[in-house]
């Protein structure tokens, strides 16, 4: 037998409807409170919790308009914000009952009732209420995971000058709807920086859309951003909104712009300008109201002067430029990411590695970190996670011995040809001859990737 659930409060001032509401009702619901005086409403929804309350709309001192019922109705839902409650009375009629559901009443019935149609409605109520704990309790985790990611700078760590640049340039630009530009190598937190942008903005409430332009594809390059019709092509079973409009009225971030094609960037350029998205397969212009952010590792002026990224493109996408700095550029922040990395980790895996001895961290100072803080982040996850003791030493880090200072120089040809087939062979090597994914981390296409391999004979 399934159990009984719910807690009803029922306040009329006819005992014999109170009698008769209880009755039936506790058959169905795990219990029923029931009160003749409606001046004791504030005194029960304070002290008590309900799921369902059952409201009488005429008292005695009036026994037709409804008025005492509309005023206890905005009372319950003063007190209580989620309060389901279902308005009952013996005079109802459909502008009461408009006007009851405007007011914040979840439905209306007239007595006498029939009982199918009272249990209906509150098992309806009932599973309403359920609704709104339920998203509540989200919101509240929402809220918290906001405040805890709402340090001004969430992540980005650092007290070195070119940090605090960085700090400085996101505090003047927030507030304002200026597009962004966000420059700077594969790992160093140009994500971090958009998001920290939008969290200090105007927009702060509403949505964070991050699209990584790189891994979409020339053929749904429209569909995932301008969104598409039913029957825009085979597979376009319903209508769909693209990125552009499911970010209106918040804060939409292009990561590695520089990765997209002359066609693409047309296409770009004409949204932005116009402030409106046609969906494939729609004549029907849709306005968009967002904060534009992009980001990218590659040389993008340069880009320009090659004729490979529009110049009125670019102009429409780097009112402001913050360029975030290497992690080889601002050694002095180490031992404070390291901090916040291993406290992160510890807690995560449960390990009691709380520092790293000296000699470790004069390891980690003198290494380039191609990876930047990205790369950083997982070698002290790693090495928690293999540590046996509560101290991090220098063996505990498997860096790249090519790539470690010697006395504050590189030791490699600094030829730029050696330079980048290097890293060409480091990146194949890393994804295990995957090319797509190698011209990914690489910045590149995969046509730039194979002119490449063929220019160094790597094929």
């Amino acid at each position: 037998m399934r159990s009984k659930h719910g807690k009803l409060l029922i306040i009329d001032d006819d005992e014999d409807v109170l009698t008769a509401a209880r009755l039936f009702l506790k058959q169905h619901v795990a219990s029923v409170h029931t009160e003749k005086n409606p001046e004791k409403i504030p005194f029960l929804i304070t002290n008590e919790s309900y799921d369902v309350i059952l409201l009488d709309m005429n008292y005695t001192r009036d026994a037709t308009s409804g008025k005492e019922g509309f005023h206890w109705l905005n009372k319950i839902i003063e007190l209580d914000p989620s309060a389901v409650v279902i308005l009952i009375t013996a005079y109802g009629d459909i502008e009461m009952a408009v006007r009851a559901i405007k007011e914040g009443a979840m439905d209306f019935i007239t007595k006498p009732w029939q009982n199918e149609k009272l249990l209906a409605t509150v098992n309806a109520a009932l599973k309403l209420h359920s609704s709104r704990l339920k998203i509540d309790s989200l919101r509240q985790r929402q809220q918290q995971l906001s405040a805890d990611l709402d340090q001004p700078f969430h992540e980005m760590i650092g007290t070195s000058p070119a940090m605090q640049d960085v700090f400085g340039i996101i505090k003047k630009v927030a507030k304002t709807d200026a597009n962004v530009l966000i420059i700077g190598e594969n790992g160093t937190g140009k994500e971090l920086v958009a998001r920290a942008i939008h969290r200090q903005s105007d927009r702060a409430n509403e949505v964070f859309i991050s699209v990584d332009m790189g891994s979409i594809t020339e053929t749904l390059f429209e569909s995932e951003l301008f969104g598409y019709t039913k029957g825009a092509f085979t597979d376009a079973k319903q209508d769909k909104p693209g990125r552009f409009e499911i970010a209106s009225g918040g804060t939409l971030f292009l990561d590695e712009i520089g990765n997209i094609s002359l066609q693409q960037q047309s296409k770009l350029l004409t949204v932005l300008q116009n402030r409106e998205v046609y969906r494939l397969g729609s004549n029907t212009p849709r306005p968009i109201d967002i904060r534009l952010l992009c980001a990218t590792n590659m040389p993008i002026h340069d880009m320009v002067n090659d004729n490979i990224f529009r110049q009125d493109l670019l102009y429409r996408i780097n009112t402001v430029e913050i360029h975030v700095p290497p992690l080889r550029d601002r050694v002095e922040d180490i031992p404070l990411l390291v901090e916040h990395f291993l406290a992160v980790y510890s807690k995560r895996y449960r390990k009691n590695v709380k520092r790293c001895c000296s000699a470790a961290l004069k390891k980690l100072e003198n290494y380039s970190w191609p990876g930047n803080v990205r790369e950083l982040q997982h070698a002290i996850e790693r090495a928690v996670i293999m540590s046996d003791s509560d101290m991090l030493q220098p063996q505990d880090f498997l860096l790249q011995r090519s790539e470690q200072h010697e006395n504050g120089i590189h030791a490699q040809s600094f030829k730029l040809d050696d330079v980048e087939k290097i890293t060409i062979l480091k990146a194949i090597d890393k994804y295990d001859g995957n090319i797509s994914k190698a011209a990914r981390e690489l910045g590149l296409t995969r046509a730039s990737l194979y002119r490449r391999l063929e220019k160094y004979g790597l094929q």
